[in-house]
Order: structure tokens, then sequence, then C-alpha cells
């Protein structure tokens, strides 16, 4: 959730610290902070809110070249100065991300330490400083760490004296940079790509010292491991806005690029992809698990698996699927989708699933993230770095990616045939195309965003579709927004629909479309604001206000361009009511915490 960054060099550091930190702002944005070796010793500025409020109060131009920042998402204790990153304890510095379970019960052993703030962190400050004191020597004490503390962490030290950043990490994640000027740590790549696209993986236990020339890193053990150096495919602009007012328009409008890498990696052949997906149909009970909008994917996913590979399947949300009891057929598999691979949830229930010997395939955008290590199969999308907070271009990869596994499993089944690789081969023009016309979108936008409620309504695939573009809409905007399927409406929800009130409904599907056109109806008949996305331009005019029109393709391809439309909606109903697309208040990118 929380964002760290360090760098120890020949350069000045806090420049290097605050560019880093401004790049991982989408891990948190309630206070930002930085410390930094001196002659003086070791000093901290602090703010709480977002970056650029700790840019006006430290020295950019002093001449430090050992540091290490952070910036904050809210977890133990409210946002404000004292809870803010970095915390000093004695000879110990620390910058932390992830959540520490058992932080009371460590404040009870550590004694009458008088704790300046109400996190977690400092508790873990404490700690180890109490460690330092008894072992002099923080080898050993990062060694020991792992048996005193319950929960996530990656933790970024500054001690005392030492010209030397320590970095340790359990289930949040963590990566060595290596640059010409210097080495780095940072909560993720995005940080460190204005000075060097190499780095190593930091695993589950292992820590590292950095000094201004060498890298060494240990196992939980305290042995030296030897590391593969590895490379960010992407330059410094994937991770840059390239002229676009917020990175969210940005990403919307690399789909078709990002969908077509996903597609061209897979499916350029049909042995290719049979070589790629080999062994999936061997099942014949599948569980797909996600958190979000991975959780939406999910659902598009159960609809086309269980319709061309005539497999049962079961999605859940991660957070409910991993307390409670399942039932497992011998040829089962759980599909785990992250964008991140490092999604608490979801990866505590790949490691329950581990446990009971139940094979696992991880759908991920980060190479070797947690999620994607430890699950027996991993299928990665070519999503590209992501760095507004609401997803769109990860959404839309992952979507493609149960579509792609749906197509297989049913050429395999005998329901489809290898002609059907065909109606991918132009989903990127068809994209470009849907984003092209976006003048009516705005249009669109304009009828909503003053609005209180805004209602969606589909069914099947397109309930799917219509959960996720209400989600889209009420984290970047604010406004209430809920999806129903359209079944449903007489069970309660139309008592909310009054005169004005939006409701867009997504009919894509010929075998239902007049029975959610009924429903339609009757949310007209109330007088509703009727918006309509379809494949079908011959709609009765009396039934919309507003009709938005893409092409009729297969189904295995459709949702995308449905889906486009409705991010683009949500984008301008947020830009004109003002909110900050790229960062929504309380939301963060990544939740590696429970």
């Amino acid at each position: 959730m929380c964002g760290i960054v360090g760098y120890i060099g020949r350069e000045k550091c806090i420049p290097r610290i605050i560019s880093g930190l401004e790049s991982l702002e989408y891990r948190g944005y309630d206070s930002a902070g930085i410390a930094y070796i001196t002659k003086k010793g070791i000093e901290i500025s602090k703010e709480e809110g977002r970056i650029e409020n700790l840019k006006f109060e430290v020295d950019m131009t002093n001449k430090s070249m050992i540091g290490i920042g952070h910036t904050r998402w809210a977890t133990h204790g409210k946002p404000s100065d004292e809870n803010s990153h970095p915390h000093k304890v004695g000879h110990i510095t620390l910058v932390h991300n992830g959540i520490v379970e058992n932080y009371n019960e460590l404040r009870k052993e550590l004694g009458d330490y008088e704790y300046l703030s109400e996190t977690d962190s400092e508790v873990v400050a404490a700690l180890i400083n109490k460690l330092y004191e008894e072992k002099k020597d923080m080898l050993e004490v990062l060694k020991e760490l792992k048996n005193h503390l319950v929960g996530s962490y990656a933790l970024g030290i500054l001690v005392d004296n030492e010209d030397k950043i320590y970095a340790i990490r359990k289930d949040s994640p963590l990566i060595i940079g290596v640059a010409s000027d210097g080495n780095y740590i940072a909560s993720d790549v995005p940080a460190i790509l204005e000075y060097t696209n190499m780095y190593y993986l930091l695993l589950n236990d292992e820590f590292a010292v950095l000094d201004k020339e060498d890298i060494s890193i240990y196992d939980k053990d305290g042995e030296l491991v030897t590391k593969t150096l590895l490379t960010f495919e992407g330059g410094r602009e994937a991770a840059m806005k390239n002229g676009y007012e917020y990175f969210m328009l940005k990403e919307i409008f690399e789909q078709p690029k990002v969908i077509m890498d996903t597609i061209r990696e897979y499916i350029y052949d049909i042995d290719h992809l049979n070589e790629r997906m080999n062994g999936l149909e061997k099942y014949d009970a599948i569980d797909i698990i996600g958190c979000g909008s991975a959780y939406h994917v999910g659902l598009v996913g159960k609809s086309l698996i269980t319709k061309y590979a005539n497999i049962p399947v079961n999605v859940d949300i991660a957070s409910e699927y991993r307390y409670t009891n399942h039932v497992y057929s011998k040829k089962h598999l759980i599909i785990l989708i992250s964008q991140s691979g490092e999604t608490a949830d979801t990866l505590a229930v790949l490691r329950n699933a581990k446990e009971k010997g139940i094979d696992t395939l991880a759908i991920v955008n980060v190479v070797g993230s947690s999620i994607a290590r430890e699950a027996n199969k991993v299928l990665y999308i070519k999503a590209g770095p992501e760095i507004a907070v609401a997803t769109t271009k990860a959404y839309s990869c992952q979507l493609m990616m149960l579509s792609l596994i749906a197509m297989y499993l049913g050429i395999k089944k005998g329901s489809l045939n290898e002609s059907i690789l065909k109606e991918y081969e132009e989903l990127d023009s068809l994209l470009e195309e849907a984003l092209d016309n976006t003048d009516e979108l705005f249009k669109i936008a304009k009828k909503i965003y003053k609005k209180k409620h805004v209602f969606f309504l589909g069914r099947k695939i397109d309930y799917s579709l219509c959960m996720e573009a209400s989600l889209k809409l009420k984290e970047i905007s604010y406004i209430h927004s809920e999806a129903y399927a359209a079944g449903e409406l007489k069970h309660g929800t139309i008592s909310l629909v009054e005169k004005g009130t939006p409701v867009l409904s997504i009919i894509t599907d010929d075998d239902i479309k007049f029975k959610t056109l009924s429903n339609v109806k009757e949310v007209c008949a109330r007088g509703a604001l009727s918006i309509i996305i379809t494949n079908d331009s011959n709609m009765d005019k009396d039934i919309y206000d507003y009709m938005i029109v893409i092409p009729k393709v297969h189904e295995l391809v459709s949702p995308l361009l449905a889906i486009v439309k409705c991010q683009l909606i949500a984008y301008y109903v947020a830009k004109l009511n003002g909110c900050d697309i790229d960062k929504p208040r309380n939301l963060a990118k990544s939740v590696t915490v429970e």
C-alpha cells in the first residue's frame, strides 16, 4: 500500500528519492517523508498530505548521498505529521510498507519507550533498535527479525554512523535497483526508471545491505545468495504521462496496443496457443479468485469458460474465499487474478490452495511477483506499468487472458474451431475506433456529473461489465453508483429511480436482448435518463436518451468494446467534477495488506 524509495551512491539523494516517491504516489498519498545522512547525523523531513508538500519543506540542494523515503497510505493511525514515515528510535531510522499484526504485543514487551506516533511501524523501529543494542550487528538483527514480527513488511533502514542502507521484506514487495551512479531500493519498478531499468527482486525473508558500490543479499539464514539481474522491458516513458493530462487517460488509450501485445504473446498461431495453454483442458472444475476489478474480470471469464468449455466455474472475492470451506474435485484448478501479483488476500488463497495440493494458475502483470512465483503456472498479461489507481488497461488485458483461456478450452472441447482466432486479429483497430468517437461520451458525462446516483443494468456478461463500469465511476468521481442484474430491478431497486436518474444499460447479448429492453422500458416509464451501450443500432428511440453503438463481434471480444466506453464516461464525469483522477481519495493501487 505504501511506497518506499532509497538511494545510496555518488549523487545527491534527495532529488532521486523525491522523484521516486512521485512515481510511487499511487501506492498512497496521506503523507510523505524522507530521512538522509549528513555530517550532523540523520535528518528527517515529513509532511502530511501529498509529496508536493514535502518538496516545499526539504532542502533539495542538500548534498547528502544516502537516504530513504516513504509515501503513506494510512493504516495504523490517522494521516498526520507524527504518523508519517520515516520513524526514528535510538540508532534506527526506517520506512515501512505493510502491517505488523502483533505490534501491540511487541509494544508491551518493549517496555516504557515513549512513542511519538500511533503506528505499528514505530514499534518495529523500537524493536530493531533493541535488537541492535543487544547484538551490535545489523546482519544478525535482520536474521533474527522474522522471529519477532507477525504480518507483512518491507523495510528500508538507516543506522546511525553507518553509510549503508539495509532492506528486508516479507509479503510486501521490494526491489533493489542497480545504476551507474549508485544503488536503490523501491516498492516498485517505476520509482527507479528515471535512473535505471535493472534490478534484483528481493524474495520473502531475504535481506540486503547496500553501499555506494556493492549490494549484498542474504537468505533467511544469513547466507549470501546469488541473484539474477532483471531488466524491465519498458523504458522511462512507460511511467510518464507523455502529454496526457492524467495517467488514467493515457492508460485508456494504450489499450489497443497492450491488448494486442497480450494476444500476440499467446496466439500468433495455433501451435503457440497450444504450447502456452497446454494442460488446462484436464481440469473438471475451476475457481476464479480476485479482488475489485479482478473479481469482475472473473465473472466475465466464468460466463465464457462455462459456455465454451462446459466446465463448472465458481468466482469469488479473495477476502471471502480464504475464510470459507470448499469442496474440491480431483482435477480442480484455482485461477488467481492480480495486477500487482502481491494482493494480500489473493496471495493467501494461493498459499492455502498449495497446502491442500490444489493446482493454481496466476494471471498477473508484474513479472516475478509473489503470486507469479508461487503459482503452479503463470500467464503474464502485457499491460506494462499502470500508474493510475483505478485500473483500465490491466483490467482489459486480464479480461483478454480469460477470453483466450475460454477460446483454447473451447477448441479442445470441440465447441469452437481454429477459425475463431481471426476474431482477435482486428481488435486493435476496433478499439481505436471506439476510443476515437468521444464527443458523445463527453455529452453523456455532462448529463451525469451533477447527479447523486447512477445505476447500471445488464444481464449475464453485460451485468459483469456493468459491475466494473459502476466501480470505475464511483471510485474516481465519488458519485454513488450501483450495478444490478436487470432481472432484479423489480425486487427493490426500481424504488430508487426517479425523474432524471441516470440508468446506463449494456445490451450486447442477442439471446436475452429483449428481456433487458423490457427492464429499460420500466425505468424510462419512471423518468430515468436512459443511456444504452449496444451492438444493435435499430433500438426503438423511445427507450433511450443516448445510445452508444459498438460493432457486433464475437462475444469472446465484444466485452472490451463496451468497457472502454464506460471507462471514458467515468473519466469525463470525474474531470467535470474536478476530481483528482489518478489519485482518488482513500484508495491505493496495490492492496498488499489485509
